[in-house]
């Protein structure tokens, strides 16, 4: 994985953002001649007052966060470990029972896009959908998205990583749009009984002063917030889908305290937490770390170099079929260990491929990466040849690569401290640094050995890393995988399929004579 983000990287991505922007306004796929996904015109604007309410749904949005998050990953490791095997039931199982739970709630029914469209919208004349704006049944509507959040909020938990294409962004914006509008409704509902309070005192007599669907459009943007751990960018999406100017500072004023909730209960949002668990080698740019360590610390010691002369070609080949590593120091000999160069496992295998095919190079060649380090050539010794200057139907028993390697390869001092070498990492990108002391390779770290090393340290200080686990949670995993186990076999039965883990007579046999 990349831990950089070059200019040119960004330049590239702004080009594509301008064409996508021309192709969707040329499709006009939303029948309105704009580019908003949820064309929004609020005709009132914000109170002072409400920024208490604002306060609280940020709150909520970094609660939300902290929640998903934690228990999700619980479930990708339950997941991973039980389920790995059975995709298609675990799909056909959500999908059931997400439809029998969600069809009697009227705003986890219809589509997550359709129902943040109705809830960000502004009730006027008494219009809305299902007697949304009906002040009859303002606490009927309380009910319903209450129960709409904690419903789709547990779905989320279960259903996010699942063998399903699917996302974040909009079931965490449907959630903090259901909320959002609840609080609203609360808030207009308090308004209503005590309308000559000094809290209203901003309100003109006579008039409507709280618009529920403002604190839907913002309870949305603190959702998505807190799940992804973003701040900027949120303000500019709701903005992009929206199109409300009007409410930038309330959305600011948002996603501010959700932030400050959410960096209460750790950092990185679900995509920086599911990085970290899967095990991808990825240093967060915006982590800041004091180990105290130098590099040699964490670096490995043993590292398989090639040697620079003398090497068979079939040796190098038993060598790359041994291993998988992605590169190989270069060293004079394997005493000395004085470095020479670096190439990459891609490299290498050209090389060798493009030796054995132009050059029919024998098993026994003997390969060089760089000058002989010894005396002249011995008159019976045939000197090193490149693959241009030789006839294509010859056999050399020399074979020179010095053109693929890196003569220059990044290398430091022991003694740098690790928080030095995982800036370079981030900076400059290298997917090797190569540790080198006094001209002796002494060996070399990547990032996984970064990551082991802050792992370890974090665990020893208490933090748990990223998915906190033991015998209890090991022996809720076995249970809970027993009793879904036994309920998906109970179902399979009654439908008269076939039982998981069941082998019926005859595929047993068949197994055993294809070596299953």
């Amino acid at each position: 994985m990349s831990n950089q983000f070059p200019l040119k990287t960004l330049w590239r991505s702004y080009f594509c953002a301008l064409v996508a922007t021309a192709v969707l306004a040329a499709m006009n796929p939303f029948r309105t001649g704009q580019l908003v996904m949820f064309n929004v015109k609020y005709d009132r604007s914000w109170h002072f007052f409400e920024t208490v309410f604002y306060i609280l749904i940020g709150v909520f949005g970094g609660l939300y966060g902290a929640f998903v998050i934690k228990w999700n990953l619980k479930m990708q490791v339950f997941r991973k470990k039980y389920m790995a095997a059975y995709p298609i039931t675990e799909a056909v199982t959500l999908a059931v029972v997400t439809g029998v739970i969600c069809y009697p709630n009227m705003f986890l029914r219809i589509d997550m896009t359709e129902s943040m469209e109705i809830l960000f919208q502004e009730c006027k004349a008494g219009k809305g959908y299902d007697r949304l704006c009906d002040q009859n049944h303002k606490w009927h509507n309380i009910g319903t998205l209450a129960i709409a959040t904690v419903i789709r909020t547990l779905l989320v938990v279960i259903s996010f990583g699942c063998k399903v294409p699917a996302g974040i962004f909009v079931p965490s914006m449907a959630i903090g749009a259901a909320f959002g509008r609840m609080v609203g409704i609360c808030v207009q509902a308090l308004h209503e009984a005590f309308p000559t309070s000094a809290f209203f005192a901003a309100c003109e007599p006579d008039v409507a002063c709280i618009t529920p669907g403002t604190y839907a459009f913002l309870g949305a943007a603190a959702s998505l917030s807190g799940i992804m751990h973003i701040t900027v960018s949120v303000v500019v999406i709701m903005f992009e889908i929206t199109g409300a100017l009007t409410y930038i500072l309330p959305t600011m004023i948002v996603v501010g305290v959700t932030k400050a909730v959410s960096e209460r209960f750790g950092h990185g949002g679900i995509a920086d937490r599911m990085i970290y668990l899967n095990g991808y080698p990825f240093l967060d740019s915006k982590e800041e770390h004091t180990f105290g360590v130098p590099v040699s610390q964490v670096m490995e010691t043993r590292p398989v170099c090639l040697p620079a002369n003398g090497m068979e070609l079939r040796q190098m080949e038993r060598l790359m079929t041994e291993n998988q590593y992605q590169g190989y120091p270069i060293v004079e000999d394997m005493h000395s260990k004085i470095l020479v160069g670096y190439i990459g496992r891609t490299e290498l295998r050209y090389a060798i491929d493009r030796a054995k095919m132009e050059q029919q190079a024998p098993a026994h060649a003997k390969c060089s990466f760089a000058a002989s380090f010894s005396s002249p050539t011995l008159p019976h010794q045939s000197p090193n040849t490149t693959f241009d200057s030789i006839p294509t139907t010859s056999t050399q028993t020399s074979l020179d690569f010095t053109r693929y390697i890196d003569p220059t390869p990044l290398s430091v001092h022991p003694r740098l401290p690790l928080e030095t070498v995982m800036e370079i990492f981030k900076k400059m990108g290298p997917r090797v640094i190569l540790i080198e002391y006094r001209g002796r390779l002494t060996g070399l770290v990547t990032i996984k050995d970064c990551l082991k090393y802050q792992f370890k340290v974090e665990a020893g200080g208490g933090h748990g890393g990223v998915v906190a686990g033991g015998t209890e949670d090991d022996a809720r995993m076995e249970r809970l995988a027993g009793w879904g186990t036994d309920i998906v076999n109970w179902g399979r039965r009654k439908l008269g399929l076939r039982e998981i883990g069941e082998v019926r007579l005859g595929e047993e046999d068949a197994r055993g004579r294809s070596g299953v």
